[in-house]
Protein backbone atom coordinates (compact mmCIF):
# COMPACT_ATOMS: atom_id res chain seq x y z
CA UNK A 1 0.00 0.00 0.00
CA UNK A 2 1.45 3.34 -1.00
CA UNK A 3 1.24 6.56 0.97
CA UNK A 4 -1.26 9.28 0.17
CA UNK A 5 0.36 12.33 -1.39
CA UNK A 6 -1.06 15.63 -2.60
CA UNK A 7 1.09 16.93 -5.44
CA UNK A 8 -0.84 20.18 -5.97
CA UNK A 9 0.62 22.92 -3.71
CA UNK A 10 -2.68 24.83 -3.91
CA UNK A 11 -4.58 21.90 -2.40
CA UNK A 12 -2.02 21.54 0.38
CA UNK A 13 -2.27 25.29 1.03
CA UNK A 14 -6.05 25.00 1.29
CA UNK A 15 -5.74 22.42 4.08
CA UNK A 16 -3.12 24.50 5.89
CA UNK A 17 -5.19 27.70 5.56
CA UNK A 18 -8.13 25.96 7.22
CA UNK A 19 -5.94 24.87 10.14
CA UNK A 20 -6.07 26.98 13.33
CA UNK A 21 -2.55 27.03 14.72
CA UNK A 22 -1.85 28.13 18.31
CA UNK A 23 0.18 31.22 19.27
CA UNK A 24 3.38 29.23 18.66
CA UNK A 25 2.28 28.26 15.16
CA UNK A 26 1.55 24.67 16.16
CA UNK A 27 -1.43 22.33 15.97
CA UNK A 28 -1.86 18.99 17.78
CA UNK A 29 -1.80 15.93 15.54
CA UNK A 30 -3.22 12.60 16.66
CA UNK A 31 -1.79 9.61 14.80
CA UNK A 32 -4.23 6.71 14.48
CA UNK A 33 -3.70 3.33 12.83
CA UNK A 34 -5.84 3.47 9.69
CA UNK A 35 -6.81 -0.21 9.85
CA UNK A 36 -7.48 -0.83 13.56
CA UNK A 37 -8.38 2.65 14.82
CA UNK A 38 -5.77 2.36 17.57
CA UNK A 39 -4.51 5.76 18.74
CA UNK A 40 -0.74 5.61 18.39
CA UNK A 41 0.55 8.99 19.52
CA UNK A 42 0.02 12.72 19.73
CA UNK A 43 2.56 15.25 18.54
CA UNK A 44 2.67 18.78 17.20
CA UNK A 45 2.97 20.13 13.66
CA UNK A 46 3.56 23.51 12.12
CA UNK A 47 2.50 24.55 8.62
CA UNK A 48 5.77 23.34 7.10
CA UNK A 49 5.35 19.89 8.70
CA UNK A 50 1.78 19.59 7.40
CA UNK A 51 2.86 20.65 3.92
CA UNK A 52 5.70 18.12 3.82
CA UNK A 53 3.42 15.39 5.17
CA UNK A 54 0.88 16.01 2.42
CA UNK A 55 3.53 16.38 -0.29
CA UNK A 56 5.56 13.27 0.58
CA UNK A 57 3.10 10.90 2.26
CA UNK A 58 5.52 10.46 5.18
CA UNK A 59 4.25 11.95 8.43
CA UNK A 60 6.28 14.90 9.67
CA UNK A 61 5.88 16.63 13.03
CA UNK A 62 7.49 19.59 14.75
CA UNK A 63 9.71 18.77 17.72
CA UNK A 64 9.27 21.42 20.38
CA UNK A 65 12.34 20.19 22.30
CA UNK A 66 14.58 20.38 19.21
CA UNK A 67 12.71 23.31 17.62
CA UNK A 68 12.90 21.54 14.28
CA UNK A 69 10.95 19.33 11.92
CA UNK A 70 10.72 15.73 13.09
CA UNK A 71 10.37 13.24 10.28
CA UNK A 72 8.83 10.31 12.13
CA UNK A 73 11.08 7.28 11.81
CA UNK A 74 14.09 9.16 10.44
CA UNK A 75 16.27 7.88 13.29
CA UNK A 76 14.41 4.75 14.41
CA UNK A 77 13.12 3.46 11.08
CA UNK A 78 9.60 3.37 12.53
CA UNK A 79 8.00 5.34 9.70
CA UNK A 80 4.44 6.58 9.51
CA UNK A 81 2.92 6.51 6.02
CA UNK A 82 -0.01 8.85 5.49
CA UNK A 83 -3.33 7.27 4.53
CA UNK A 84 -5.50 10.33 5.20
CA UNK A 85 -5.12 13.70 6.94
CA UNK A 86 -8.26 15.11 8.55
CA UNK A 87 -9.08 18.38 10.26
CA UNK A 88 -11.58 18.50 13.13
CA UNK A 89 -14.71 20.66 13.18
CA UNK A 90 -12.93 23.59 14.86
CA UNK A 91 -9.84 23.33 12.67
CA UNK A 92 -7.59 23.16 15.71
CA UNK A 93 -6.71 19.45 15.79
CA UNK A 94 -5.45 17.18 13.02
CA UNK A 95 -6.05 13.44 12.74
CA UNK A 96 -3.43 11.54 10.75
CA UNK A 97 -4.59 8.10 9.68
CA UNK A 98 -1.34 6.22 9.21
CA UNK A 99 0.21 2.94 8.27
CA UNK A 100 2.78 2.46 10.99
CA UNK A 101 6.04 0.62 10.33
CA UNK A 102 6.95 -1.02 13.63
CA UNK A 103 6.21 0.79 16.88
CA UNK A 104 5.09 4.40 17.30
CA UNK A 105 6.43 5.13 20.79
CA UNK A 106 10.05 5.91 21.67
CA UNK A 107 9.64 3.45 24.57
CA UNK A 108 9.41 0.59 22.08
CA UNK A 109 5.64 0.20 22.43
CA UNK A 110 3.15 0.23 19.58
CA UNK A 111 1.24 3.16 21.17
CA UNK A 112 2.38 6.02 23.39
CA UNK A 113 -0.84 5.56 25.38
CA UNK A 114 0.27 2.64 27.51
CA UNK A 115 -0.23 3.94 31.06
CA UNK A 116 -3.51 3.69 32.98
CA UNK A 117 -4.76 3.56 36.54
CA UNK A 118 -4.83 -0.01 37.77
CA UNK A 119 -5.39 -0.96 41.40
CA UNK A 120 -4.86 2.64 42.49
CA UNK A 121 -1.55 3.00 40.67
CA UNK A 122 -0.47 4.40 37.34
CA UNK A 123 0.75 1.27 35.57
CA UNK A 124 2.09 0.24 32.18
CA UNK A 125 -0.63 -1.84 30.53
CA UNK A 126 1.44 -2.93 27.53
CA UNK A 127 5.03 -4.13 27.34
CA UNK A 128 7.65 -2.82 24.91
CA UNK A 129 7.75 -4.74 21.63
CA UNK A 130 11.33 -3.68 20.95
CA UNK A 131 14.21 -2.34 23.05
CA UNK A 132 14.50 1.44 22.46
CA UNK A 133 18.30 1.06 22.36
CA UNK A 134 17.82 -1.08 19.23
CA UNK A 135 15.77 1.68 17.62
CA UNK A 136 18.07 4.57 18.44
CA UNK A 137 21.43 2.97 19.20
CA UNK A 138 21.28 4.49 22.70
CA UNK A 139 18.84 5.15 25.52
CA UNK A 140 16.18 7.56 24.29
CA UNK A 141 13.98 9.83 26.35
CA UNK A 142 11.99 13.02 26.19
Amino acid sequence: MSSTTIADPALRARFIAATRFDANGLVPVIAQAHDTGEVLMMAWANAEALDETLATGRVVYFSRSRNALWRKGETSGQLQHLVDLRLDCDGDTVLALVRQDGVACHTGRRSCFFRALRDGELAAITAPEVDPAQLYGHAHGH
